[in-house]
């Protein structure tokens, strides 16, 4: 007993002596040292990160402060601060607040850096450096354009793809890899419905949520062609939930639309798709309810192969043949340029490696936040066109488009959409004469891709005014139920038609005014004809005659349901000295639909509120009965 109370007493001596040693060390004698740790936003510590991903850092002391401190984070071989935070007296540690880790995968000379560490500093001194996690890629979310699909970014895709040359995951919208296939127009069915850009919004939201479930990456980098700009544009605002986009980069996309669109939506193909880019609807509806970014920064390229008006037909230059650099950059963002055409945008090498992989492979500290720019005013001068010559050409048989030209016209350029690529053009001048179409002389432009919004392109530089005469004939690629064909062309200088209407957003009871003078050199010509020709979601066509107001010609029109109609205001004049003048404007409403009657949502809620009273009353009687027969057990 007495030896077992000795043994105790030394192990207390022990421990006492022990601990008195422990508190005269200096702390990294003890065996521990400051820790900054990864915490991901629910404070649990993380063992990688994927780029772009929010966390925040942890410094722990091994014992108490005995003065309030401030602790500094930087990332280790950038030196980019990343925040700070507060050890308060008495406590032993501090969270930053919340960060994203954008750029962490690359170093300044474009290499990948697979692990980083941080950095946490207090005094000019440094006080702890993490372990080294893993640290991997942002997918890449490619979004395609008008009448397309996935397989415009094949040359992006698979182990030999331009993203996988730089260790880059990528996925295009529609190639499978998970659920979501957009619809903005299919080839094989072009008088066939296609979504609007709301609802391939949606499809587009859908995937992006998929790929980030499927790579657990919390951002992704989009990637969008042409019209696939707006769709993602919609997505961010609307859509998009807590920042899922580190930045948006669109490669010829319509910030301000195309005319060229006016020629398959004359033949009602590719609808509504098609009236969604035209540019009275994207500056005039989609740019006014379509602005915020959510901080994400907004790169475009614009094309700019095209330098003469003949050979850009249906957009003003500089263009890349379908989509002008006004366009591109028609809302505020960082926009560059190279001289590449529309439907190489999305493919070429040059655009990838002199582009594209720069903005992917943006470093850490670069991704400013980019707040949403002021609401500005369209500012694109509304482009000259005839009306849109439409019609169908029999195996064997032509056509012949008759288009006056009126005198002062510097540049005339013709747009000829055929889906079958298969006709043949003929054009005589003013005096008669068949005129052969040069590449260099007329501009001559065959546009091979089915994807494009015309097929065939010349223009005039000073053409003799009267007219002209084009016939369109089939030819032996024409398939055996024939060719559908829009044709129609633009000016510049001469006359000039001033359009308006009175608004594109009207609902079913509303009526629109459409008011259009034809006006040279400050003058208004007498008309000759005016007309609006209306065509209706459902397809239906109508015709409207405009009645003379002064110097305008109006017409009045009320929608009769709901969606996108195509309206096309055509008037035909002539000027002092006899020569005829025909110009037409292009617009897209958008009838909403008629809000439900006040006395109509009052009945409903009186239907439901009397069907709950009478659901409780019979509720209370079978429960008085049921009370009662427990009573009396003898009542029935």
């Amino acid at each position: 007993m007495v030896l077992q109370k000795l043994r105790i007493s030394l192990l207390i001596g022990l421990f006492s002596v022990a601990l008195s040693l422990s508190h005269s060390l200096p702390a990294h004698s003890q065996g521990s040292s400051p820790e900054v740790i990864l915490l991901n936003n629910r404070g649990i510590p993380i063992d990688h990160i994927t780029d772009g991903d929010e966390i925040r850092l942890r410094v722990t002391l091994p014992q108490s402060a005995e003065q309030p401190m401030q602790v500094s984070f930087t990332l280790v071989g950038s030196e980019t601060p990343l925040g700070e935070c507060n050890i308060e007296r008495g406590q032993d540690r501090c969270d930053s607040l919340s960060f994203n880790t954008l750029g962490w995968y690359w170093d300044a000379a474009g290499s990948p850096v697979t692990q980083r560490s941080v950095q946490a500093s207090a005094g000019g001194s440094t006080l702890a450096v993490s372990e080294p996690l893993p640290v991997l890629p942002r997918p890449v979310v490619m979004v395609h354009g008008f009448s397309s699909s996935w397989l415009a970014w094949e040359n992006y895709l698979g182990p030999d793809g331009y993203l996988a040359q730089i260790g880059l995951q990528g996925f295009a919208v529609g190639d499978e890899q998970v659920e979501g296939t957009m619809n903005t127009g299919r080839l094989e069915q072009p008088n066939g419905s296609t979504n609007t850009i709301a609802q391939n919004a949606a499809i587009l939201a859908e995937y992006i949520a998929s790929v980030r479930k499927h790579t657990g990456a919390q951002k992704v980098d989009l990637l969008a062609h042409s019209m696939g700009g707006l769709i993602s544009r919609y997505y961010i605002d609307r859509l998009m939930g807590e920042s899922e986009v580190a930045q948006l980069i669109m490669l010829g996309s319509p910030m301000a639309g195309t005319d060229c669109a006016n020629l398959p939506s004359a033949l009602g193909f590719y609808l509504p798709a098609a009236l969604e880019i035209r540019p009275n609807y994207v500056q005039g509806v989609f740019n006014s309810q379509i602005n915020h970014r959510h901080g994400i920064a907004f790169h475009a390229l614009a094309g700019i192969p095209i330098l003469e008006a003949i050979k850009s037909p249906c957009t003003a230059i500089p263009s890349d043949i379908a989509v002008s650099r006004q366009s591109v950059g028609a809302i505020p963002l960082h926009v560059s340029e190279m001289p590449i055409l529309h439907m190489e945008l999305n493919t070429s090498k040059q655009v990838f490696e002199e582009y594209v992989r720069p903005l992917l492979q943006t470093t850490a500290g670069n991704f400013a936040y980019e707040p949403d720019p002021p609401l500005a005013p369209p500012g694109m001068e509304q482009e000259q066109f005839t009306r849109t010559f439409t019609g169908h050409v029999e195996p064997g048989g032509s056509q012949e488009v008759t288009i006056p030209i009126d005198p002062d016209v510097a540049v005339a350029s013709f747009a000829l959409f055929d889906p079958t690529r298969s006709l043949n053009v003929t054009v005589r001048g003013a005096s008669g004469n068949v005129i052969e179409l040069d590449p260099v002389k007329n501009g001559l432009t065959i546009v091979e891709d089915p994807d494009a919004l015309f097929y065939l392109g010349y223009g005039f530089n000073n053409p003799k005014p009267g007219v002209w005469k084009v016939t369109l004939s089939t030819s032996e690629k024409t398939p055996a139920e024939g060719a559908d064909f829009a044709l129609s062309a633009s000016f510049q200088g001469g006359a000039r038609l001033e359009a308006q209407a009175s608004q594109l957003l009207p609902k079913l009871d509303e009526t629109v005014q459409f008011s259009a003078r034809l006006d040279k050199g400050g003058q208004s010509l007498d008309i000759l004809q005016a007309q609006t020709n209306v065509r209706s979601p459902d397809g239906n066509q109508e015709s409207l005659s405009m009645s003379q107001a002064g110097e305008m010609r109006q017409v009045a029109w009320t929608p009769t349901q709901p969606g996108l109609y195509s309206v096309e205001v055509s008037l035909t004049g002539r000027t002092p000295d006899g020569m005829a003048v025909e110009r037409a404007a292009y617009f897209t409403v958008e009838a909403q639909p008629a809000p439900r009657s006040p006395l109509i949502s009052w009945g409903i809620l009186c239907l439901v509120m009397f069907g709950i009273l009478a659901i409780n009353l019979w509720v209370f009687a079978f429960l008085i009965k049921k009370n009662r027969q427990r009573a009396n057990p003898g009542l029935s």
